[in-house]
């Protein structure tokens, strides 16, 4: 098992870039099955769960080569799918990421079949996909589950008014790849309005499907008989410089993180703010800088516009050194507070209860061996909190880490961070 080794007490200091968002590559990538020809896109973070996603295209006949970015540049994944002719998703891999679900909609739009295991990925509680599958069977779609396993086909899928229960991000997803090639009008409402769903009907779009909505409660697609390869550059990932300014308010430093849009980080830098750190936004730019102890602040997640869900673990290492007490509410996902028992062999005062953690700030932690559970953002909790502690802290599970942050270490490396991998 890998991990990290981190000696704390360092306060941060200077600019990083952040990459391309991982929430944003993952449903950009299940699109290219919707066209034969060769996609190319920039800014594709090299991380655990974006090699998922290509070893699948892989295994259905596709090609991918990733080029590394040079100084200076992006990176470039290319991926060819005019050979891509599979329509059944190794169980391996769908083990691996549970994002692997919205390839069905596209495997079905194109091919009319598609068959998966039910997918894995972090576990923070029940993830039902029964949003997805529904919303399929409205486009007609016939599906069948059994033995955990799902079996799916289709004639032309049709267009249907779907209202989803929740405003699911992938289910919104799932269902706007499935209706590009549907025949006639797809109307989803209460959909999710987060930026990745904007992102992925950017490339949509330049595919040539008719899909407008995304950003707002109602997305309407347009169905047509084809659509086309096209190149994109992915949005930059606002989790990861969400993590990268809590690292530096963590570590009370001055941190600058560029190359982001600074609007799909509001309600974050608003509780930032609130927490007592000094933050200014440029155009592409945040500057965080944390003179003095962090003061208690709740935080209750939602869905975009809200605060980030996988922002709370992060935010919650923050809190652990607040003067006072403050009160996380999680009302994504109920298991997402696996990270506090860890946090507290590190000297943290948490209480939990369901889907509240009563945080209790004390003056400094001190470093323990932890480890990383299922939960990326957790694991990242854990590097944040080590590096604000007293003494060595060794973050076990570095590859739970890596399926969410590309090469985490060296980026706080470059902040003045005393942490390498093991």
């Amino acid at each position: 098992m890998q991990g990290f080794l981190i000696r704390g007490g360092r306060a941060l200091s200077g600019s990083v870039r952040v990459g391309g968002a991982k929430n944003a590559a993952l449903p950009l990538l299940a699109a290219t099955v919707l066209s034969g020809g060769v996609f190319r896109f920039r800014r594709v973070p090299d991380i655990r769960d974006v090699r998922v996603m290509t070893g699948i295209l892989r295994s259905l006949g596709g090609e991918t080569t990733y080029h590394p970015a040079g100084p200076g540049g992006n990176s470039e994944l290319v991926v060819d799918t005019r050979h891509l002719e599979g329509t059944e998703i190794p169980e391996a891999l769908m083990r691996e990421m549970r994002s692997s679900i919205v390839l069905l909609g596209p495997l079905l739009a194109r091919f009319g079949r598609a068959t998966a295991s039910y997918p894995g990925g972090c576990v923070i509680g029940p993830r039902p996909i029964d949003l997805h599958l529904r919303g399929l069977r409205a486009l007609g779609a016939e599906i069948e589950e059994s033995g955990g396993y799902i079996w799916a086909r289709a004639g032309r899928l049709r267009g249907a008014d779907i209202h989803l229960d929740v405003p699911s991000v992938g289910a919104t997803e799932q269902l706007m790849m499935a209706a590009t090639l549907a025949e006639g009008r797809t109307v989803v409402r209460n959909a999710a309005k987060e930026p990745e769903v904007v992102d992925l009907q950017r490339l949509l779009r330049a595919m040539g499907a008719r899909v407008h909505g995304a950003g707002t409660d109602t997305v309407v697609i347009d169905g047509v008989d084809r659509l086309y390869p096209a190149d994109h550059e992915v949005m930059p990932d606002r989790i990861e410089a969400g993590t990268l300014l809590l690292a530096g308010a963590v570590t009370g430093g001055e941190v600058e993180v560029q190359g982001v849009e600074p609007d799909h980080l509001a309600p974050v830098l608003a509780k930032l703010r609130e927490a007592g750190a000094d933050v200014q936004v440029g155009p592409d730019r945040v500057r965080l800088r944390q003179v003095v102890r962090p003061v208690a602040t709740n935080v209750r997640t939602q869905p975009y516009p809200g605060f980030p869900t996988d922002l709370q673990n992060p935010f919650l290492a923050l809190m652990c050194t607040a003067e006072g007490t403050s009160v996380i509410a999680e009302t994504i996902w109920g298991n997402r507070f696996k990270v506090a028992e860890e946090l507290r062999r590190m000297g943290a005062d948490i209480q939990t209860e369901d889907r509240i953690a009563i945080v209790r700030g004390v003056a400094q932690l001190t470093g323990a061996e932890v480890q990383a559970t299922d939960d990326l953002r957790g694991g990242a909790a854990l590097v944040l909190a080590g590096l604000g502690a007293r003494g060595e802290t060794r973050v076990l599970g570095a590859g739970c880490v890596d399926r969410g942050y590309e090469r985490l270490e060296e980026r706080l490396q470059g902040l003045g961070a005393d942490i390498c991998r093991f």
